[in-house]
């Protein structure tokens, strides 16, 4: 069974699950060991499945997110700015899936936000600061990725647009281009 296939088993396992299935059983499911399915989860993910792991296992939370467009968008900021560029994605009806860095010595680093509005912006950035915490995006100077869907590819250009006009949108380098595509 080639990688693909296997990420096809993964798929097709998820989207039959009732519950969460544990990264053992996909093992066993696919023939391989638990680490190789920690990385085809990951590039499950990269590949904009919307794959969330749970202390019970892994869910894939396809559901009405799954038909919608997605772009990924590199953007840089403050952290001061952290709440404005947030709410610039959703009051245009964007959800912010995920944010990724891209470290040159830890490679790509990714974990799951799925702020969908105002109130998600606001217990994001409480749980930063109650946990005294740090936004990912501070271990790259501020450049970090964001996976944004939307119901149609137009509210993707008007969150890419609002982006450039208030000077977050950041250009992709060479060995980032390199990178996100593997």
């Amino acid at each position: 069974m080639t990688g693909d296939e296997r990420r096809g088993v993964i798929l097709a396992e998820l989207r039959g699950a009732a519950k969460p299935l544990s990264g053992s059983a996909l093992a066993r499911a696919t023939g391989v060991s638990r680490q190789v399915i920690v990385q085809d989860i990951a590039l499950l993910r990269a590949n904009g499945h919307d794959v969330i792991a749970t202390a019970r296992g892994y869910v894939l939370q396809e559901g009405a997110n799954a038909q919608m467009p997605t772009r990924l968008f590199k953007v840089r900021h403050t952290v001061d700015q952290l709440e404005d560029e947030l709410d610039l994605v959703v009051d245009r009806g964007g959800i912010v899936m995920n944010v990724m860095v891209n470290h040159r010595v830890y490679g790509k680093i990714t974990a799951d936000l799925d702020i969908r509005n105002r109130r998600d912006v606001a217990r994001y950035l409480e749980d930063i600061h109650s946990g005294k915490s740090v936004p990912l995006m501070t271990v790259t100077s501020g450049y970090h990725f964001h996976r944004v869907a939307a119901d149609t590819v137009e509210q993707l250009d008007e969150i890419e647009a609002a982006l450039a006009e208030r000077g977050y949108l950041a250009p992709v380098l060479p060995y980032e281009a390199d990178a996100l595509a593997s």
